[in-house]
């Protein structure tokens, strides 16, 4: 304690806010893994659980939106509590009966997690632009990197918690245990957050929300399409091609995907070492583009393999653990490039608005899932995955270079 009490009040707000997140996000990995899998057994189609998804998506895409004009209004501290708190509500929706257990019901409850997550993620990720000095692009980085690497990695902790507690004590209790162990990491937010996190000096209205940077404009139609060539293979089609496919069971589906997603996020948090420039400069628009272009043809590698019939367990794992560093890099780079360009005053409606885009890709991504795989095939869904990330490597070609970058420091 007394160490935490010689950090900087920024430093200790820092703490709370990833602690927030890294709490959220067990909670959210673990919930859509726990859905796939038990969705699956009883039998739904890749499709029909895409469904289940729907209005997670959906209303992800409009909280990002009101969620940053809220956020610059009244405190990203708040918003980042209600996401909690109705968390908290979303997963004691899913404890009820196993005969009120329903489609509509559990769109229901995932349109909830929807708005939370992403209430979430947009104050996690404002906040951090306001605790860091302007100038500090350096420090603003790696702080965007090790918040969005160790969410990532904890998220696949989740998956892996998701299908072991599926396994032990079934859907209900599995949810039933997440929802009480939120509930108490929401009320310590409650009394630790700052109050006036994140509020616009003037307030904002509502047309704000829509973002008129063109640099932001770009980098979140690339975003848009990065995110769908992920969801497209990794959401729906994945997880059920292992276990129909393969064979494999809860424990070895979660598990996989826990170290895929723990490896994704280990090396998002290395990214700023892995992608600066020779001479110690930052990366800018160019960077985005490269790297993009670098990861574009990978999913139709995989699938050529695929197709061709050699190894099938070799050329798919590898592929994905060489997809997910590729992957990783590339998501890093958009993470420091949104908060980068944001406006300090009033971050959450950049930052918000950016994320809008991201959701819609997850929609994006998630409903092709589901359709391309029960259609298609796996296959089909990697050169999907190869066509969206080739189509973000061409916006990327539009951002901004490294001059029109704000002032950089180590």
């Amino acid at each position: 304690m007394r160490n935490l009490s010689a950090l900087s009040a920024d430093v200790r707000q820092y703490l709370v806010v990833t602690a927030n997140y890294w709490a959220f996000t067990l909670t959210d990995g673990a919930l859509r893994m726990l859905v796939v899998l038990h969705f699956h057994t009883l039998g739904y189609s890749p499709l029909q659980i895409a469904a289940l998804f729907l209005f997670y998506e959906i209303f992800g895409v409009v909280t990002n939106l009101v969620g940053g004009y809220l956020g610059a209004r009244i405190g990203l501290n708040r918003t980042m509590n209600l996401g909690l708190g109705i968390q908290v509500a979303a997963l004691f929706m899913l404890t009820v009966p196993a005969a009120m257990l329903t489609v509509p019901w559990v769109m229901g409850a995932q349109a909830l997690s929807g708005i939370a997550k992403d209430l979430n993620k947009m104050s996690a990720k404002s906040s951090i632009k306001l605790l860091v000095a302007d100038g500090e692009q350096g420090t603003l980085y790696r702080w965007v990197a090790i918040l969005t690497g160790s969410k990532n990695a904890l998220k696949g902790v989740g998956f892996f918690l998701g299908g072991g507690l599926l396994g032990l004590l079934g859907f209900t209790g599995a949810v039933l245990t997440m929802a009480a162990a939120l509930a108490m990491v929401w009320l310590a937010s409650l009394l630790l957050l700052k109050k006036d996190l994140g509020k616009a000096s003037s307030k904002p209205k509502f047309r704000d929300m829509l973002s008129k940077s063109r640099p932001i404009n770009v980098l979140s139609a690339a975003r848009l399409c990065l995110f769908g060539a992920r969801d497209v293979w990794f959401v729906i089609a994945l997880p059920v091609y292992l276990s129909s496919v393969f064979g494999w069971n809860f424990w070895l589906i979660g598990g996989f995907l826990a170290a895929w997603v723990i490896g994704y996020g280990a090396v998002q948090s290395v990214a700023p070492a892995l992608t600066r420039r020779r001479n110690g400069d930052l990366p800018d628009g160019r960077s985005a583009a490269v790297w993009a272009f670098v990861l574009a043809g990978l999913p139709a590698v995989i699938a050529l393999t695929l197709g061709a019939g050699w190894q099938p367990q070799i050329a798919l794992l590898g592929g994905l653990m060489l997809f997910g560093v590729l992957f990783a890099i590339n998501s890093s780079l958009h993470s420091y490039l949104i908060v980068s360009y944001a406006k300090a005053d009033g971050v959450s409606l950049d930052i918000g608005f950016y994320y809008m885009s991201n959701a819609l890709g997850r929609l994006l991504g998630t409903v092709l899932s589901g359709w391309v795989y029960q259609a298609y095939g796996l296959p089909a869904c990697l050169w999907v995955s190869s066509a969206l990330v080739l189509l973000a490597a061409l916006i990327s070609v539009a951002l901004p270079q490294r001059d029109q970058l704000p002032q950089r420091s180590a």
